[in-house]
């Protein structure tokens, strides 16, 4: 996306151990700013010299820039979610499924933007109630109605089963389950959906995909370096006609 408008971006896959080394270490090599995905979210904050109120909020950042020696931290995934949304969120109930640093950003998106109720369910229960806690929301430990369901895991990352079934069966929501959601938002993104996605669409829910959501807060992260608006058009179809490298589980979002 960021080629499409003329911006040299290269992924650089970097081992937890390695990380705070290696962002420090960018700036001086030439780099105006990164952009930080799982596992890393995190530890992007912690390092930071100069982080925002939002991404202190949510305690994860995603976008860094780079000046002077020091290293600035935001967090364009709250905003970007937002974005992404057929609706405003406000006075919506909604159903987050993971407990991550995306999950993070999407609690406290929907929170500031004005959601009536946010639960958060996560595998290991006592990462939800951490999150929970720290938001001042509720952890669940099964699934329920709601206006929103969000898939914050990386359930769905992993290619190719034709058994779409398969990746619904590691999350609290059968197929049959999701007419009790208005909007089914997945923030993994699969070339022609993910299993979730296709059940949601199957039934005539509304969907939104992780490219949509990784568009906007790829937008807002060239504001933060460039200063500029992007065309989020361009963008869009610079990402949709993307062919994806593999990349190891150690850097999936």
């Amino acid at each position: 996306m960021f080629a499409a408008l003329g911006v040299p971006y290269q992924l650089l896959p970097v081992p937890p151990g390695c990380f705070d080394e290696t962002v420090r270490a960018l700036g001086a090599a030439g780099f105006g700013g990164a952009n930080v995905t799982i596992p890393h979210k995190e530890a992007a904050l912690g390092l930071a010299d100069d982080p925002t109120e939002r991404a202190t909020a949510i305690g994860a950042a995603n976008t860094l820039t780079f000046a002077d020696g020091a290293v600035a931290a935001d967090n364009t995934d709250a905003p970007g979610f937002i974005r992404s949304l057929p609706r405003s969120p406000a006075g919506a109930t909604a159903l987050i499924l993971g407990a991550g640093g995306s999950a993070r950003a999407v609690a406290w998106a929907l929170r500031d933007a004005g959601a009536a109720e946010v639960r958060i369910w996560n595998r290991t229960p006592r990462r939800a109630e951490e999150l929970a806690g720290e938001m001042g929301l509720e952890a669940v430990r099964e699934g329920g109605p709601a206006d929103l369901l969000i898939n914050c895991t990386a359930v769905g990352l992993g290619g190719g089963s034709a058994e779409r079934s398969g990746d619904l069966k590691l999350l609290p929501v059968a197929a049959d389950d999701l007419d009790e959601y208005a909007c089914v938002v997945d923030l993994v993104y699969r070339p022609g959906g993910t299993d979730l996605e296709l059940a949601a669409r199957e039934r005539g829910i509304p969907t939104v995909d992780g490219l949509e959501v990784l568009v906007q807060q790829g937008a807002l992260s060239y504001e933060i370096w460039t200063g500029r608006a992007p065309d989020r058009a361009a963008m869009r179809r610079a990402a949709q006609n993307f062919d994806a490298p593999t990349i190891p589980s150690s850097g999936r979002r």
